[in-house]
């Protein structure tokens, strides 16, 4: 049975320890929400001027790089539920209603586990993406999927502690089986398309920004992470 969410509040009744369910990691959840909540002042959370926000630095930064992007996915997939496009079928239905669980799952265990040092409530922007209409849909999801899956790639070497790790590699999963099932939905057999998964069957990666740059454009909330070096 699905998880019904409220498409306006996105999953106000999905309580923290469901994801831990969900994804199997309480241990690794604990260990990181302690660590999260025991930083030092020296990990602050920048307000960018110009009204945007910086995620910050060591591995809470790292874990808000996470938080902006699972904030816009949750937004969008809710919005998609809740406005389906023109001629979607029963099981597009399921899929992105899946998708859309699992994205206000993830939203909502990174806001749990940073507390404190979460950045604030991300304004979206989807005026580019004509709802009603499937190609227009598909392709922004596509384009927020294999940016997610990069992304978490890209930041991978970043995070210090095993029990982030733990948790970013455990969603990243998760994405990239999105990444695939939209990619399948969009071209039947795309689903380890060249444009995502290299030659030695590698999966590609983006830095911080690279992946903001593009995040960005779908965010009224612009999102900055000046105090990490991009260079891997």
């Amino acid at each position: 049975m699905k998880t019904e969410i409220n498409p306006i509040t996105g999953g106000a009744n999905m309580a923290r320890r469901s994801f831990l369910r969900y994804a199997g990691a309480s241990a690794a959840a604990v260990a990181v929400m302690g660590t999260a909540a025991s930083c030092s002042k020296n990990d602050p959370i920048f307000i960018t001027p110009g009204g945007g926000t910086d995620i910050g630095s060591g591995d809470p930064g790292i874990l808000n790089f996470a938080y902006a992007l699972e904030q816009l996915e949750a937004a969008f997939y809710l919005q998609v539920v809740a406005t389906p496009y023109s001629g979607i079928s029963s099981i597009e239905t399921a899929y992105l209603t899946d998708i859309r669980d699992h994205e206000v799952l993830h939203r909502d265990f990174f806001k749990a586990a940073l507390g404190s040092k979460a950045i604030g409530t991300l304004t979206t922007d989807f005026s580019t993406i004509n709802f009603s209409d499937r190609t227009s849909v598909l392709n922004a999801a596509k384009l927020l999927e294999d940016t997610g899956v990069q992304a978490y790639d890209g930041a991978g070497y970043l995070i210090k502690d095993a029990g982030y790790l733990t948790i970013a590699g455990k969603i990243v999963s998760v994405e990239a089986r999105h990444a695939a099932l939209i990619s399948n939905l969009i071209t039947p057999g795309s689903f380890v398309g060249s444009d995502q998964v290299d030659g030695d069957g590698l999966n590609k990666s983006a830095t911080i920004a690279e992946v903001l740059a593009g995040a960005n454009g779908f965010l009224k909330t612009k999102v900055s992470a000046v105090n990490y070096n991009y260079k891997p």
